[in-house]
């Protein structure tokens, strides 16, 4: 099996899609007036995608990697 070479990811990336949509989604849900604990859901999502990309991205550009669990 090939090892895959990492590199940072570009923009138009699936991973920053997912971030996107997550967001979108959490702005939507929060427009029509859904409970806030739908809210709060849909708004840990988003923000764990963005750190995701986040945390990837730092590691392919030479910064500090968090250990995974």
């Amino acid at each position: 099996m090939k090892d895959r070479v990492r590199q940072p990811l570009l923009p138009d990336d699936p991973m920053y899609q997912l971030a996107v949509d997550a967001m979108k989604k959490y702005d939507q849900a929060k427009a029509d007036g859904l409970p806030d604990a739908d809210l709060d859901r849909l708004r840990l999502e988003a923000e764990y995608a963005f750190q995701s990309v986040t945390d990837y991205q730092l590691e392919m550009l030479g910064g500090p990697s968090r250990t995974r669990h």
